[in-house]
């Protein structure tokens, strides 16, 4: 016997940060994607905490406010790539595997959801995505076979038709309030807005998304996009269009039982007061942050694939640099929870603050930890929960 046999473990230790930086983000895995995910949860821990201005393209000291509502909105699309790479990335399933597929996203789904009702009870100022994002992973099982011509044109329609949609409906039906449709329709991430992003995903990581031409023309197509939908929101702006959806009036007026009420006499009067052809024209040109516009959806949208496809394509030359980045993205979950219970430790249940500083700590840590955890951890401890209750739902039942 030589005596080392007892140390070997802190010879495989020790050599984990070296194993790490040669085999990290390397194929099948996608290190692009992991780096624009953790470009969206830096955003979203931005746009919770931080102090900045309304944004001018003429200040470089508001560009900060790029990450309101676009960080979440990059999380959505980069979800619908993830759904699309896990179940057989640009080839569509077989039909024999559909039925584990469903049962393992909704087992998925379900985790997630349950993650985000325990932030929820923190009582945080945070809109927490996690519990429509639970949700998004069953809304998607019907389209699971769908083509990329066909899940683009599932977005195209939700996007274009969708705000209007509801906007108009809220408006006929005088501005209804209830829990499910506050959480599923007229809350912070209204389902057609979210849904479309989510389809428009599935189509991108469909189509070989780890080819630098596809890089190329997701840039292309995202700079088009993101001038339309933003140059709608100019023009509604400029015609005085209320920049919001019918999101804004639910909750000022439905979530308190605000919205007139006077049966069929009274209807006529209520529904000039409510306005639905003005609501849904609203509606279309809406592109402030969360306001679920159809302006919103393409211009934020657009921004979002401007940045996976520059993820993309920097991934390669820059790939010692970004490596941190692509930790904090390969386990989302997990760096999404540490950021809402920070906030709670700091402040307290129910307490609000700003600030930069705190961002920056923010970011420095979750960089650290999340690097210093694939290094000699691998996946994230959530990841690694909703991949359990995945298989433990898609498991075959033993006799």
């Amino acid at each position: 016997m030589t005596g080392i046999a007892p140390y070997d473990h802190l010879v495989i230790t020790a050599l984990a940060p070296v194993r790490w930086f040669r085999e990290f983000g390397r194929p099948p895995r996608i290190l692009g994607l992991d780096i624009a995910r953790g470009l969206a949860i830096l955003g979203m821990a931005g746009a919770h905490i931080g102090e900045m201005d309304s944004f001018d393209w003429l200040d470089p000291a508001t560009w900060t406010d790029l990450v309101n509502g676009r960080s979440s909105i990059l999380f959505a699309v980069l979800a619908g790539i993830s759904i699309a790479l896990m179940t057989g990335r640009s080839a569509l399933p077989e039909r024999e595997r559909i039925p584990s597929i469903r049962l393992n996203l909704v087992g998925r789904g379900a985790v997630i959801f349950l993650i985000g009702l325990a932030l929820e009870m923190l009582n945080t100022p945070i809109a927490v995505i996690l519990t429509l994002y639970g949700l998004l992973y069953v809304a998607v099982i019907p389209f699971l076979r769908w083509r990329p011509w066909q899940l683009l044109a599932g977005a195209a329609v939700l996007a274009l038709l969708g705000p209007a949609l509801l906007a108009f409906l809220s408006a006929v039906m005088l501005v209804p309030y209830g829990s499910g449709i506050g959480f599923v329709l007229y809350g912070t991430y209204p389902i057609t807005v979210w849904l479309a992003l989510v389809l428009g995903g599935m189509a991108l990581g469909r189509l070989r998304v780890g080819e630098v031409r596809t890089a190329l023309a997701v840039l292309g197509i995202g700079l088009a996009l993101a001038v339309v939908g933003y140059g709608l929101g100019g023009v509604g702006q400029a015609m005085g269009a209320s920049g919001s959806a019918a999101s804004s009036s639910f909750v000022d007026e439905g979530s308190e039982g605000a919205s007139p009420r006077s049966g069929w006499e009274g209807y006529p009067q209520a529904l000039a007061e409510t306005d639905p052809l003005g609501a849904a024209l609203s509606a279309v040109f809406a592109v402030d942050p969360h306001s679920g516009g159809t302006a919103e959806v393409l211009g934020s949208g657009g921004f979002a694939l401007m940045v996976i496809a520059l993820c993309l394509l920097l991934s390669r030359p820059l790939r010692w640099v970004l490596l941190p980045l692509g930790a904090l993205g390969s386990m989302p979950l997990t760096a999404y929870s540490v950021h809402v219970l920070s906030i709670v430790l700091i402040g307290g249940p129910g307490a609000f603050f700003s600030s930069n500083a705190f961002w920056a700590a923010t970011a420095g840590g979750l960089l650290l930890g999340a690097t210093l955890w694939s290094m000699f951890f691998g996946r994230g401890p959530l990841e690694r929960l909703v991949g359990r209750g995945a298989a433990a739902m898609a498991a075959v039942p033993r006799r």
